[in-house]
């Protein structure tokens, strides 16, 4: 009984921080059939000048990693570096001084970021001390022991045209609450949080807060930029498509396949638009990681690989 009454308690606070916070500070999870596209964070640039015991750009670059990961919205790649430390094990694994096998990092299979977004820090500010909070049976409610406040711009960047897609000025303070609720240890039956229980310091506080809005701005975003795949088998009535359950395809969802043909500036060569021509709907029928398995709704004797697949939207 006085499990069930700690627990209620616990909710009961729990839903009193997240009223104070509002829905604003929540991330919340993907619907159903939400469709993934790939994105790399690039560091953060620190044009702030502000310095302390760690660069404030990687704090915001491995923050801002791994929250998009966490939130199940994003194929989220390595960043940069990582990338290029990949590259140079697949060129140590091809120039024969390693033994080969399945272990061996294979050439020419990275995955392309569809998305890029970058980021500049241009004040840090850290103010005075305070004290106060609440902490229940393992759980930080509010309080700190001072403030600190994190200004950036944002852009998001299509890897395809390297335009801007998207971009926003936003603040990151660390008296905020809800996107940081920590939980610490095991005390509610190994119950974790999504940001970690360890100790922060006021401006790594200003980082969460900052990348929890600037999260919910790049979802707010993905239904202004289109969601595409490829044929890659059409044999009969069985068809293959480029993309996964890894990139949010389940089976059951519905697609249109045609021919996109591509709207060029004749004046600059720009692609400004596409014009998709329809010939058929498909069904998928099994998923695996990368690829999805189909048959033909309509349409079937007019598929050809390479085809442009685009998702109808589920009603």
């Amino acid at each position: 009984m006085k499990k069930y009454m700690v627990l209620a308690l616990f909710i009961a606070l729990l839903g009193y921080v997240n009223a104070i916070a509002g829905e604003d500070n929540i991330i919340k999870k993907p619907p159903k059939g939400h469709l993934k596209y790939s994105i790399m964070v690039h560091k953060f640039a620190n044009e702030a000048g502000w310095s302390g015991r760690y660069s404030v750009g990687d704090g915001m670059t491995t923050a801002m990693t791994n929250i998009l990961q966490k939130s199940g919205w994003f194929i989220v790649l390595g960043d940069k570096k990582m990338r290029k430390a990949a590259m140079k094990e697949q060129d140590f694994a091809a120039s024969g001084r390693t033994t080969k096998g399945k272990k061996s990092p294979k050439m020419g299979r990275m995955t392309p970021a569809q998305l890029l977004l970058r980021g500049s820090i241009t004040h840090v500010q850290e103010t005075s001390e305070k004290s106060g909070g609440i902490n229940f049976m393992g759980v930080s409610l509010g309080g700190s022991g001072g403030e600190a406040e994190i200004n950036l711009t944002i852009y998001l960047v299509d890897s395809t045209t390297g335009q801007v897609v998207a971009s926003k000025d936003l603040i990151g303070k660390s008296g905020r609450s809800g996107y940081s609720i920590g939980y610490h240890g095991g005390a509610l039956g190994g119950l974790t949080g999504n940001f970690g229980g360890e100790e922060k310091d006021n401006v790594q506080k200003a980082i969460e807060d900052a990348v929890g809005q600037i999260t919910n701005y790049l979802i707010a975003q993905l239904d202004t930029i289109p969601w595409e795949a490829t044929v890659m088998l059409k044999k009969g009535n069985k068809i293959i498509i480029n993309r996964g359950k890894r990139d949010g395809v389940s089976v059951g969802r519905v697609f249109s396949v045609g021919e996109a043909e591509e709207l060029v500036d004749p004046d600059t060569g720009e692609v400004l638009d596409s014009e998709m021509t329809t010939v058929a709907t498909i069904k998928v029928t099994k998923v695996k990681e990368k690829i999805a398995y189909a048959k033909p709704l309509s349409g079937g004797d007019k598929i050809n690989k390479g085809m442009d697949v685009f998702p109808i939207e589920e009603q």
